[in-house]
């Protein structure tokens, strides 16, 4: 559509549901999309491509934030919105509030029953969430095209570990004993979080670095945060299957469970938002897995994230163990297309003794070779990894909305 272009539609009025959505330019699916909305938390749907969809309810508020410039006094208010049951602060602009007000609402098919058991899977399973939060969901993400770019040549690309931090601290937030009651910052890490995607999805067509480089015209759609999300509890959930880690079902579904209310609770269709773990992957295996893909932003993102483990252990966390663990979770094609050295130690350490490793710490078998002899190595890494992705929750951590994109003539720190 000639003359239209994301900043005029949302000075317009936000107003981007399905008939705007799909009068904008959008990355094509190499395959028509065909994920059923019955497989939903919803159980019924339009069936509209995620990809033609944003956040019509966020955007154009932010928008308008950022265009009459509230946005340093807004974030100056919402340092002190930090509990899940807080009231919002005085003084913030009406229309953010109306839209706070109503974004921090539970979905009404919330399980608490649920939530509760999941709090307790993540009490017995924390070592190995923490790890594969960092170091399969992170790593993945620098081999998410659109992801990368967008972090990259967001404001987020310019000081990396700030935006690890925050980005750990969903991570945290929704493992923590008390993740969606009233004294928790899970509903508050993601509606922060939801006003933080409306602003990039406002700034970033702005960049010129990003609009050359990008396939789409406006980043962030709901299939993004759904690849993103898939990253995170279906990636999880599939390595703990792999590493035949014993989850009883209802803690397995209970966990599921959780994240199903965070994607809600970051503004994603209920439509879109899997129903069961089948339908969680059949899902990934459309929007997630063919799309994987190395890119340079994606390259020098991994580099970094490889370089965090440089000041807790030199000696059992360094840049070549998080590279081969790397290459162990995400497979050979990954971590070369992300220039990741082949390690001649850690390679087949890793690929021979991490499953009896697992099974001799489960109390599946007892210590056996080649197990007994790296048995202590492994559980080393295993809490020094889990260790070096914790130590990015540098607090306080204040989600704050951007009012710029990075600054690509300024060395990122």
């Amino acid at each position: 559509m000639d003359g239209l272009n994301r900043r005029d539609a949302l000075k317009a009025g936000g107003v981007l549901g399905a008939l705007g959505a799909l009068g904008l330019a959008t990355t094509a699916r190499a395959e028509p999309w065909s994920w059923s909305p019955e497989e939903s938390v919803a159980g019924s749907g339009s069936g509209v491509d995620p990809l033609t969809v944003w956040d019509p309810e966020a955007d154009g508020v932010v928008a308008r934030l950022i265009e009459s410039g509230q946005v340093p006094r807004v974030n100056e208010l919402l340092r002190t919105w930090t509990r899940n049951g807080q009231p919002l602060p005085d003084g913030l602009p009406s229309e953010l509030r109306d839209f706070m007000e109503y974004a921090r609402r539970m979905p009404q098919w919330t399980d608490y029953g649920k939530l509760n058991t999941a709090i307790e899977f993540n009490k017995k399973r924390g070592l190995y969430l923490g790890v594969l939060y960092g170091f399969a969901s992170g790593m993945m993400s620098t081999v998410i095209p659109k992801e990368a770019r967008s972090v990259y040549y967001s404001k987020g690309g310019h000081d990396l570990e700030d935006r690890i931090s925050k980005t750990a601290k969903l991570g945290y937030d929704i493992g923590s004993n008390n993740a969606y009651a009233a004294d928790g910052e899970m509903i508050i890490t993601c509606v922060k979080t939801r006003l933080v995607h409306a602003a990039v999805r406002h700034l970033l067509p702005q960049s010129p670095h990003w609009v050359q480089s990008a396939e789409e015209d406006v980043p962030i759609s709901q299939n993004d945060i759904m690849v993103t999300w898939h990253s995170l509890p279906t990636t999880v959930m599939k390595h703990l299957n792999n590493w035949k880690v014993p989850i009883p079902h209802h803690e397995s579904e209970a966990f599921l469970h959780s994240w199903q209310v965070a994607a809600h609770m970051l503004g994603v269709r209920d439509e879109y938002i899997p129903k069961s773990w089948p339908a969680a992957n059949s899902q990934a295996a459309q929007v997630l897995d063919p799309i994987l893909e190395a890119t340079p932003e994606g390259a020098k993102l991994a580099d970094r994230l490889l370089s965090l483990g440089a000041n807790i252990d030199l000696a059992i966390i360094t840049k070549p163990v998080l590279g081969s663990f790397t290459r162990f979770l995400l497979g050979d094609k990954i971590a070369d297309g992300l220039a990741i050295p082949r390690e001649p130690v850690w390679d087949p350490l890793l690929r021979f003794s991490w499953g009896p490793f697992i099974a001799v710490r489960e109390g599946v078998l007892g210590a056996v070779p080649p197990v007994g002899d790296a048995y202590w190595l492994l559980d080393e890494f295993l809490r020094k990894a889990a260790l070096t992705y914790l130590a990015e929750l540098r607090l306080p951590i204040s989600i704050e909305i951007p009012t710029m994109n990075r600054d690509m003539s300024v060395p990122p720190r």
